[in-house]
Order: C-alpha cells, then sequence, then structure tokens
C-alpha cells in the first residue's frame, strides 16, 4: 500500500491523545515503515500543545507540532493562555499555529467565545507571522470574514480536514489558502462529494493529513480491529486522493510532501 519510493508527510495527527501513551514508539516505527517522512502533531490546548512539544524532543527532525486552542476550548482563553501559547511557539519544533477557528456543530464552547479566541490567536499569528492551522465546522458564514479581515497580515494558512462545499472551497482558494484532506474522502457515505472537488484544488495547495486518532480511512481491507487512526494509514487516503485526480501515487505523495515541507518550513 505503500507509494513506490514517495514519501509522505501528515500535517495533522492528534498524537498527544491518550490513546497512543502505551504505544506511542510503535506508532511511530509504523509511520516510518509505511514512508512516512516527517510528522505535525495537533495542539488543541496548553497541555496538548505541551505533550506534542514533548514528543517532538524525543524524535527531533522527525516529529514538529502546531500549537493553538480549539474552539471547542475557546471558553478557556484568556490573556495568560495567549501568554503561554506566545511562549509555547518559540519551541523550534513549533512550526504552526492552531488548531484554531470555529466550530458551531457542538458548540461545546459559545459561538461568541469562539469568536473572541479566534480573532485573538489570528493577531497572535500576524504578530509573529506564523502559519496558521484552521478548523472550521459549520461556521463559514462567521469564519469567513473574520478570517478576510486579517488573510492580508497573515502569511500561509490551511483549512484542515476540509469536507465543506464547492463554494466554500472556492472561498478559501481565492485567498490562498491551502487544503488538508482526511481520510473523510475515503468514506463512501460521507466523503463522496469530495472527490470531485479535489479536481478543483490546485497541486501546490493539496496536503494530506490523518487526523488520527479520528476519521479512520474506510478503504482498508481487511477492516482494521481497531478504530483508532494512526499516521501509518495516511497511505489509503493519498490511495483514494490518487484514484479520484487519476494521477499515480508517487505522484500525489512528491507534490503533498512538497507542499508540506513549503508551508511549515521543514
Amino acid at each position: 500500500m505503500y507509494p513506490e519510493t514517495a514519501t509522505l508527510i501528515d500535517i495533522g495527527a492528534n498524537l498527544s491523545h491518550e490513546s497512543f501513551r502505551e504505544d506511542f514508539d510503535a506508532v511511530i516505527s509504523r509511520a516510518k515503515a509505511a514512508q512516512i517522512e516527517k510528522l505535525i502533531l495537533t495542539g488543541t490546548d496548553i497541555v496538548s500543545n505541551q505533550r506534542a512539544i514533548e514528543l517532538c524532543q524525543r524524535y527531533p527532525g522527525y516529529l514538529y507540532s502546531t500549537v493553538g486552542l480549539h474552539p471547542h476550548e475557546a471558553s478557556h482563553f484568556n490573556d495568560e493562555i495567549k501568554s503561554i501559547l506566545r511562549k509555547q511557539t518559540t519551541n523550534t519544533c513549533v512550526k504552526s499555529l492552531g488548531e484554531t477557528g470555529l466550530d458551531f456543530n457542538r458548540n461545546f464552547s459559545s459561538p461568541k467565545d469562539q469568536e473572541h479566541a479566534f480573532i485573538e490567536q489570528l493577531t497572535l499569528a500576524t504578530e509573529l507571522q506564523m502559519p496558521l492551522f484552521l478548523h472550521q465546522r459549520d461556521a463559514h458564514k462567521r469564519f469567513l470574514p473574520i478570517l478576510k479581515e486579517f488573510r492580508e497580515q497573515l502569511s500561509k494558512l490551511v483549512v484542515h480536514c476540509f469536507t465543506g462545499t464547492k463554494d466554500e472551497l472556492f472561498d478559501y482558494l481565492d485567498m490562498d489558502l491551502y487544503i488538508g484532506i482526511t481520510g473523510w474522502v475515503c468514506d463512501e457515505r460521507r466523503g463522496y462529494s469530495l472527490h470531485a472537488l479535489l479536481h478543483e484544488i490546485p497541486p501546490n495547495r493539496l496536503m494530506l493529513e490523518t487526523d488520527a486518532p479520528y476519521l479512520m480511512p474506510r478503504n482498508i481491507l481487511p477492516k482494521p480491529k481497531s478504530r483508532r487512526n494512526e499516521p501509518a494509514n495516511l497511505t489509503f487516503v493519498l490511495a483514494k486522493v490518487s484514484e479520484c485526480l487519476g494521477k499515480s501515487p508517487k505522484s500525489v505523495a512528491e507534490q503533498t510532501s512538497s507542499n508540506a515541507r513549503d508551508f511549515f518550513a521543514l
């Protein structure tokens, strides 16, 4: 299932998640065996950010991370957290701010709190001139105008785990954003609409991710006993994306990995 001689970069893996605590090193070994060249660990709150940084220090040059406050955690945002985020970005393994954005699907934090935390992290990214790792779910009508206010002051941005509509995709591409595709595209029930949209994404704006331990690719056969996704399974995301684009897995792997190296300055 591995791309011939090409390596992959997983731009979004939640490896600070507790489900990886018992066998973390084995997960990394399987990722390397699957030709995953580098991994970007996703930070979602102060604790997971710090955990991700510590994991990166165990695998320097292989693991990198983002640091941010996920919209689910937005109600906790305050000046102290912003100060801690700024300090966490000084670690050499930290390559992006985020995961940040808006999620009106579950509203674990109020929309008002989410918007405040999002704007504050956009402001911090402007100050630090760091790339942004963005999350948006059922909130495009608010997400887009907020992002537009800051776009000219920001550097690179990626909409992580894109599952939206054609109009949403074009809104992001018009703003010169990168697009992250996960195992959602492998889901024959929910991800089918993404297949045609892949053709609309410029090759130099496409990146791949697992969002592990979530979004297990449904094209893995036989189906794994565990429901926990992991970076080694990025090859199945690659297989489906390549199939949809009518391109070789090797060429897609090379392009998406090149994009990731550029985006995260790896």
